[in-house]
């Protein structure tokens, strides 16, 4: 699953700096719940379900002002999408490890 930091509610309570935008916020929110269902649902089947969070990514959806390339932020990405049986599932990494939703 593809989050994002604003997705995180543990980072919005203890950050004011937060941006505030809801719409965006509140789906990547719901996309790690979703992540944490689909983790529990599938574990017994040895299917391994993550969220990632790319940073801030200078993409068509911030008409490229993001301050990673695609290439920077698929590495967390591919990283997930690339783990070998038996690693975590369940959780909500970066490029620097987990983070608390």
């Amino acid at each position: 699953m593809v989050s994002s930091y604003l997705g995180s509610l543990a980072r919005a309570a203890g950050n004011s700096q937060s941006p505030n935008v809801m719409g965006y916020g509140s789906s990547k929110t719901a996309l790690n719940a979703i992540t944490l269902a689909f983790a529990r649902e599938l574990a017994p089947h040895g299917v391994m379900v993550n969220a990632a969070a790319p940073g801030y990514t200078a993409t068509d959806l911030n008409a490229h002002r993001g301050g990673r390339t695609v290439q920077q932020a698929a590495e967390v990405i591919v990283r997930l999408a690339t783990l070998e049986p038996g690693g975590p599932t369940g959780g909500y990494f970066d490029e620097n490890g987990q983070l608390p939703w």
